[in-house]
C-alpha cells in the first residue's frame, strides 16, 4: 500500500492545524488589530470614566465637604461609626460619599426665650431671657454623639429652664424682682454648671425684662418709693444732725475764746488801747472833735483842729 504521509510514532496525537493570521487590509491602523480571543479594551475603559463622572455629579456636596470660618465638623463613618477623637477645622475636606459630615457653628450664639416661673408666694412671674451659648469645640465629637445638632432644644433651653425655675421657685415675687441677695445670679450660675456638663459651654443668661401682674407690681414700686423716701428723711435729718453738732462747736470755740479775752482785759490795757486808736484818728487830714471812752476811765479828749493837729487832755468828768 502506497504511503501517504510520513510515518507516525505509536500513542501521538497529530496536531490540529493552527488558524492562520489574517492580515489588516490594506490601509487599516495596525493598532486595531486585536489579539486573539480579545476584545477591545478602549469602550470599557470609557464606560468607567463616565461612571466616575456621575458619581461626582450626584455626590458632590457629600464628597468635597468645605467648613467655613466660625465652623467646625463631626464625620459619621459607615463602617466605623461617629469620629470622636477628631474635629475637622476651617478648609475643604474630601471624604467618602459614603461617609456623612455634620458641620456645627462653634461661635458664640444668642437665644431669646419666654420663661413663665412660680414665686414661692403663689405669683406667677414672665421672664424674657437672652441665652449666650457655644458648644465645646474640644468635646464637638461627644456632643454630636450623645445629644446631635438640635442640642439648643434638646439641653441648654431646658436645663435653663430648669435651673431658674429651681432657684427662684423658693423666692418671693419681691425677691426676685429686686434681685434680693442676689437671687437672680445664683439661679443664672447654676445654669451654667448643668449646661457644661452636657458638652455645651452657657456664657450667660441675661434677664432683659422681669413682668408681674399688674396689682402686685404697683404695690412693689410703691413700697420701693416709701423706702428710697425714708432713705432720703434719713440723709437729711443726718445732715442737719451734722450741721447743729457743727454750730455748737462753733459758739463753744466763741465762748473760749471770750473767756480767754475777758480774763486779760483790765482798765488800764483799754486806756492803753483808746490812746493808740485816739492818735491815730487824730493825725488825720479829715479829724474832728472825737470823745472816747468815759470820765471815770481816764480816756482822753481829743479836739481835732483844721490843720490837723490835735490836742489831747484828760476828760473832766461830767463833761
Amino acid at each position: 500500500m502506497a504511503r501517504t504521509g510520513a510515518l507516525m510514532p505509536t500513542g501521538a496525537v497529530p496536531r490540529q492545524a493552527r488558524p492562520k493570521a489574517v492580515d489588516p487590509a490594506p490601509g487599516a491602523d495596525p493598532r486595531a488589530r486585536a489579539a486573539p480571543g480579545r476584545g477591545p479594551r478602549l469602550p470599557w475603559l470609557w464606560i468607567g470614566v463616565q461612571i466616575l463622572a456621575l458619581i461626582l455629579v450626584f455626590f458632590w456636596n457629600r464628597i468635597f465637604i468645605v467648613i467655613h470660618s466660625g465652623e467646625a465638623g463631626v464625620l459619621w463613618n459607615r463602617f466605623a461609626g461617629t469620629q470622636i477623637g477628631r474635629v475637622y477645622g476651617e478648609g475643604l475636606h474630601i471624604v467618602s460619599p459614603l461617609d456623612r459630615m455634620s458641620v456645627y457653628e462653634v461661635r458664640k450664639q444668642v437665644a431669646f426665650h419666654a420663661l413663665d416661673v412660680l414665686s414661692i408666694d403663689g405669683l406667677s412671674l414672665h421672664l424674657d431671657l437672652a441665652i449666650r451659648y457655644r458648644p465645646e469645640v474640644d468635646l464637638l465629637g461627644m456632643l454630636h454623639e450623645r445629644i446631635g445638632p438640635a442640642y439648643l432644644m434638646r439641653v441648654v433651653i431646658p436645663q435653663t429652664e430648669s435651673a431658674l425655675r429651681k432657684a427662684l421657685g423658693n423666692a418671693t415675687a419681691l425677691q426676685i424682682y429686686t434681685d434680693d441677695h442676689g437671687v437672680l445670679t445664683r439661679a443664672r450660675t447654676r445654669a451654667r454648671e448643668e449646661a457644661g456638663s452636657n458638652f455645651v459651654e452657657l456664657e450667660d443668661v441675661v434677664v432683659r425684662r422681669i413682668r408681674l401682674p399688674e396689682t402686685v407690681r404697683t404695690a412693689i414700686e410703691q413700697k420701693l418709693t416709701q423706702q428710697q423716701l425714708l432713705q432720703s428723711y434719713r440723709y437729711r435729718l443726718g445732715t442737719a444732725e451734722q450741721e447743729a453738732e457743727r454750730r455748737r462747736i462753733e459758739a463753744g470755740g466763741i465762748r473760749d475764746y471770750q473767756q480767754i479775752v475777758g480774763e486779760t482785759l483790765t482798765d488800764r490795757l483799754l486806756t492803753y488801747q483808746g490812746i493808740i486808736a485816739t492818735r491815730e484818728i487824730a493825725g488825720s487830714q479829715n479829724a474832728k472833735t472825737v470823745v472816747v471812752g468815759a470820765a471815770e476811765a481816764g480816756v482822753p479828749l481829743l479836739l481835732g483842729t483844721e490843720t490837723g493837729r490835735a490836742l489831747t487832755q484828760p476828760a473832766a468828768a461830767g463833761h
